[in-house]
């Protein structure tokens, strides 16, 4: 990867990057309030689940068609049409819209002509998009997106459960082949590949709209 690439990718996926991704839970407070996540161990169980079978997989996969699709306006608003309709709960497409139009808004410095106009825009979508027309790799912006991913719910689970920062340390290390391996299983799949089986998953998203006690938006 070229160094500016290489920058960009870094800044743009810091949890430091104002996209608000520290206020979203993806329904672990409910899973944690259920008992469902309850250590390092049902931690881990949760995110393989979600990313070998369930909502990481599918960002990964409109990552990859988002960024093949940077310069193609049409196509790219028909990818992002996907991303929001797939979203299986209110909360959840208040996640994903929300960090991807935060994440356009704080790439502005950087040049955001490939998405400007294209309305709403899912979280995979705005950061495969831009990093298409940036030179930033499809490969590269996968795994890293991933990664951030799993990292920012880690985090969230530390909150929660509560874990220690060392325990939620050792479940980002124990996943790290799984995000290489879902990004590499995705390289090749089309938006017709596009499934979810983490039923649990989507029911904590659900459930959680309406839960009494909230630290988190979803």
């Amino acid at each position: 990867m070229a160094d500016t690439a290489l920058l960009r990718l870094l800044s743009w996926l810091s949890p430091t990057f104002p996209t608000g991704a520290f206020a979203w839970s993806h329904g672990l407070e409910w899973a944690v309030e259920a008992g469902d996540i309850h250590d390092t161990s049902s931690l881990r169980g949760w995110l393989t689940d979600l990313l070998a079978h369930g909502s990481a997989r599918t960002d990964a996969i409109l990552l990859r068609h988002a960024h093949r699709a940077c310069r193609d306006r049409m196509a790219l608003a028909s990818v992002a049409a996907l991303g929001r309709a797939v979203q299986p709960s209110r909360e959840r497409l208040a996640e994903t819209v929300g960090q991807g139009n935060a994440f356009v808004r704080a790439a502005t410095p950087w040049g955001i002509d490939a998405v400007t106009g294209l309305g709403e825009l899912p979280y995979p979508v705005a950061v495969g998009a831009l990093a298409g027309t940036h030179g930033i790799g499809e490969d590269d912006a996968c795994a890293a997106t991933l990664q951030a991913g799993i990292a920012n719910l880690i985090s969230a689970a530390v909150r929660l459960v509560p874990l220690g920062q060392s325990a939620g340390l050792s479940v980002l290390a124990a996943l790290e082949p799984l995000v290489l391996a879902v990004a590499a299983e995705t390289r090749d799949a089309m938006l017709e590949d596009i499934g979810s089986a983490c039923f649990r998953s989507d029911l904590a998203a659900m459930r959680h709209e309406t839960q009494y006690t909230r630290l988190f938006r979803s």
